[in-house]
């Protein structure tokens, strides 16, 4: 199996995850946040949505962020959100199809302005946007539902909410 075609069968596994955290946000809490430092709901939620289409922008050889012309999605309802998840997760999907491992392990650059703030191959920068600051998001997420008394889906196990859960 090739390293993009690994990634893909992990994007999508955690995809499924993603998909079921963000369809237990609660509609009227887009504006809410646990902290005047902390991003409301729907921002957080927001940047989970879109970033993976960030895979797209990783097909060149190098970003540079000080020149990037980027926006936060701020997502109006629910129903954006979930539709922002699966147009960048399809974007991220086509962006990785036919690639070999010559050019996923080819150096990858992100930068702002002179300063390099990643240089490393790109399936492990990659693996990184799209899987372990996923992760961390959800998580971020989890916390704010917990926060909000709504009931946390399953993700890599049962959460306390589920029948038998912890």
């Amino acid at each position: 199996m090739t390293l993009a075609a690994s990634l893909v069968t992990d994007f999508k596994a955690d995809l499924e995850r993603t998909k079921k955290m963000i369809a237990a946000i609660p509609a009227d809490k887009l504006d809410w946040q646990p902290h005047a430092k902390s991003m409301t709901l729907g921002g957080l939620a927001g940047h989970i949505a879109e970033s993976p289409a960030w895979a797209c922008a990783m097909m060149e050889d190098e970003m540079d962020m000080g020149a990037a012309d980027w926006k936060p999605f701020a997502p109006a309802s629910l129903q954006e959100i979930q539709a922002k998840v699966e147009e960048c997760a399809g974007a991220c999907l086509g962006a990785l199809v036919g690639k070999d491992d010559g050019f996923m392990t080819a150096t990858w650059t992100m930068k702002n302005g002179d300063q390099v703030m990643i240089a490393e191959p790109r399936h492990q920068a990659m693996r990184g946007v799209l899987l372990t600051h996923q992760a961390h998001h959800r998580g971020q997420l989890s916390v704010y539902l917990r926060l909000l008394d709504v009931p946390v889906p399953a993700t890599y196990g049962p959460s306390a909410d589920d029948a038998g859960g912890f």
